[in-house]
């Protein structure tokens, strides 16, 4: 094995992604080393929060969802061994390091045998939405209606019928993103580019209204969503806000959240091996479906072709996966 490694990184400029060589980390006593086999672009965070960043991003943060096979472990490292088969929040590189040590430990999860480890780069966003649709307090009565059909949107989505709401909808205005959600047949899919999204919603609640929204747009287009959110929310209601990158303030209107809740992005407290579990049995059930997300593969040398594709064509581009074996 070569002591060096190739890793994802941003340097000065919009878009400026380059791949930068560098030794592999030394490994510790409470470290793993993983051979990365694929890592996913969150186009959320990455694109809005360091592709279009005119500066530098430490490498660190290029990426949290990768996947792979451990190589070596540390001393002390009793839980994981040589050939696991893992996912792990890292960033986009040939290699991870997982640190049992550190104060805010990487998350490290073993893949059942039955969970390709393409899958398994989603381990994250699908923890968090879990998360997210347990936080929202969803019960059968319940009307609920999710904002955005991206990849978290769709994961949020996917992750809500398992409290089986009463109307489960979806709202998006990419023809691709309303093609995805039907082909897995999950709730109903509103056109938001066709009719305004809060009519169709009262519409559909002979005028109620929507109990829970979880508005799951991020940057620029989540100010119209948060308002909208507003209007199409029931008396005592509950909007939850996940997406994030707006660049401005959302509009709050004190009048129209009165007698209703606001929510920020909240996941309970929880055991991280306990949601790596959950998880990872939502994967293997087919409760959560990762793979239909899939649009795009890149190898892991192009991650520069594979950033650009997701900034310039998000109605074609969604799980965009960066090969690294």
């Amino acid at each position: 094995m070569s002591d060096m490694m190739w890793r994802v990184a941003k340097h000065e400029g919009l878009g400026n992604i380059v791949m930068e060589q560098v030794p592999i980390p030394e490994l510790g006593p409470n470290e793993a080393l993983v051979r990365v086999h694929a890592s996913l672009i969150s186009r959320g965070s990455e694109l809005w929060k360091r592709y279009i960043d005119p500066g530098p991003i430490d490498p660190g943060r290029m990426g949290y969802s990768t996947a792979g096979v451990i190589e070596k472990v540390g001393s002390d490292v009793t839980w994981f061994a040589p050939g696991d088969r893992v996912s792990c929040a890292a960033p986009h590189a040939e290699y991870a390091i997982w640190d049992a040590g550190a104060a805010v430990s990487r998350r490290l999860a073993k893949l059942p045998d039955d969970v390709p480890l393409v899958d398994g780069t989603f381990q994250p966003l699908v923890s968090s939405s879990l998360g997210w649709t347990a936080a929202a307090g969803i019960q059968p009565q319940h009307t609920v209606v999710i904002l955005g059909l991206g990849l978290v949107g769709n994961l949020v989505m996917q992750a809500a019928t398992r409290f089986m709401p009463a109307q489960l909808c979806g709202v998006d205005v990419l023809p691709n993103r309303r093609g995805l959600m039907e082909q897995l047949r999950i709730g109903t899919v509103i056109d938001g580019a066709a009719r305004d999204p809060v009519e169709s919603v009262l519409e559909l609640t002979d005028g109620k209204g929507a109990d829970i929204v979880i508005d799951c747009v991020g940057g620029r287009a989540g100010v119209k969503s948060f308002e909208q959110a507003q209007d199409m929310l029931v008396a005592g209601g509950l909007l939850q806000i996940i997406g994030l990158y707006h660049d401005v303030p959302l509009p709050l209107d004190a009048s129209k959240i009165q007698g209703r809740r606001l929510l920020g992005g909240h996941l309970p407290d929880t055991d991280l091996n306990a949601a790596a579990r959950a998880t990872m049995e939502a994967l293997s059930s087919g409760l959560i479906r990762v793979a239909p997300l899939v649009t795009h593969y890149f190898p892991g040398n192009q991650a520069k072709e594979a950033f650009d594709l997701l900034y310039e064509h998000p109605e074609s581009a969604m799980g965009v996966i960066l090969e690294w074996t």
